[in-house]
């Protein structure tokens, strides 16, 4: 299945577009980082946080638009539609790259944001018109590590570009190279036609109340977004953490979030195993108590208090060689591989569950949730943190107690969800 025309130019879409929106994106907040206040139009608090509001913005403005878009036309055309728009605006980015422009960057910021918001949709709303439905579950978790991973080499090759000597011009032929390989690759996609409309006149406001009225399909929405919330969180934090609490440099920020990624990208193939190639919703429960009980005991092994400031920060081989910090890896990588078991029934779900002719429409009201709970993750950081001054270990043991209430709520208070893990349960045994 992966080897075929049917998925691996599109996973080769989607993992270039993932890698191209972080690189350019930690390119930038990075350069606002190291740049003199002279040179910046504001404050670089003020930029960072603005720059990552625009990224997410586009999700909820265009996503009904995009899932309406992505339902009525041929899916590869609207791909190989999107790549092209992708390359003109890397092509214009590099130039405000090179001439050091901030504001058009961020405006560009906002512009790689809504194409990203236009491809969310087709993205998962074509796996099920190209797999078969035993290969739908292993499509949406090399889909998942594919996304994963480009967040961790992004950020990565983000920090390795700025370090380098010609940071502008490289980081400029990058994204260019890889808008590039993208658009080369979506003309291998084979046509992925529009499915006959039998609600041609649905708004998307009727999807989103036939989904809302769907009890199973809304209920994996918001358990989907929570995952987003969960993630965003632990990806936030990660600088910080590694800063006052760990006293390490930031090598080891890179540490942690490969360790995460890694996790996830194995937990999305051992969700395969578990569920034997099937859409298996009794799977999600043991995703949410291993986010549980690692997320606990993650926040638990952390330091009592913040290393003093006066004690030079320890590199990633101090790190590594201090015996209590392989908890702390350990726990971060199950708290990734329980997410990954966690998350890739779920998107199954809704491709398999929804009406085909709304499935990007499903796609979107999803990304809509996601972004939402971002926003709030942003929101319940500032509240633990600034406002009652709570501690970042503090605010993930907060994060990781909340997934035993999700834990209730989906897979003992949903019909569709409680019946799933109590079948499962019962039934399941390894071959």
């Amino acid at each position: 299945m992966f080897f075929s025309r049917r998925f691996l130019p599109y996973f080769v879409v989607q993992s270039l577009g993932a890698l191209n929106d972080n690189v350019y994106k930690n390119t930038l907040l990075l350069m606002v980082a190291w740049a003199s206040v002279a040179e910046l139009p504001m404050p670089a608090d003020l930029f960072i946080n603005l720059a990552a509001a625009l990224f997410i913005l586009p999700f909820l403005l265009f996503s009904a638009h995009a899932g309406q878009l992505a339902d009525r036309c041929d899916k590869a055309w609207l791909i190989r539609r999107l790549k092209t728009i992708e390359l003109l605006l890397m092509l214009a980015a590099a130039a405000a790259i090179m001439t050091q422009s901030y504001l058009m960057m961020l405006a560009f910021l906002f512009l790689m944001g809504t194409q990203s918001a236009y491809f969310g949709p087709v993205k998962y709303a074509l796996l099920p018109q190209t797999l078969a439905a035993d290969e739908l579950v292993q499509g949406n978790a090399w889909v998942e590590v594919g996304t994963f991973l480009a967040i961790l080499a992004g950020t990565i090759g983000a920090g390795v570009i700025m370090a380098s000597q010609d940071a502008n011009l490289l980081a400029s032929a990058i994204v260019i190279g890889l808008a590039a390989l993208g658009w080369l690759a979506s003309r291998w996609i084979l046509p992925i036609p529009a499915l006959t409309l039998q609600r041609q006149s649905a708004s998307f406001w009727q999807v989103f109340k036939d989904v809302k009225a769907d009890q199973a399909i809304f209920a994996a929405i918001l358990a989907i977004s929570w995952f987003w919330f969960l993630g965003a969180i632990y990806l936030t934090q990660f600088p910080n953490l590694t800063r006052l609490w760990l006293g390490a440099n930031p090598t080891v920020v890179s540490l942690l979030l490969a360790v995460f990624s890694v996790g996830i990208g194995l937990g999305s193939f051992l969700s395969v195993r578990l569920a034997r190639s099937k859409v298996e919703l009794g799977i999600i429960a043991f995703g949410l108590g291993g986010m549980t009980l690692f997320g606990l005991d993650f926040a638990w092994a952390m330091p009592d208090m913040p290393v003093s400031h006066e004690l030079p920060a320890i590199t990633l081989v101090q790190f590594m060689s201090q015996d209590h910090h392989w908890r702390l890896l350990c726990d971060l990588l199950m708290i990734g591989v329980s997410g990954g078991i966690y998350i890739v029934p779920l998107y199954s779900f809704i491709q398999t569950e929804s009406m085909p002719e709304q499935r990007a429409q499903v796609i979107a009201i999803n990304n809509i949730f996601n972004a939402i709970l971002m926003i709030i993750s942003a929101l319940v950081a500032i509240l633990v943190l600034q406002v009652f001054d709570g501690s970042i270990p503090q605010l993930l043991a907060m994060v990781a107690a909340m997934n035993l209430g999700v834990f209730i709520w989906l897979c003992l208070l949903q019909p569709r969800y409680r019946h799933a893990l109590l079948r499962y349960v019962g039934v399941t045994r390894w071959r």
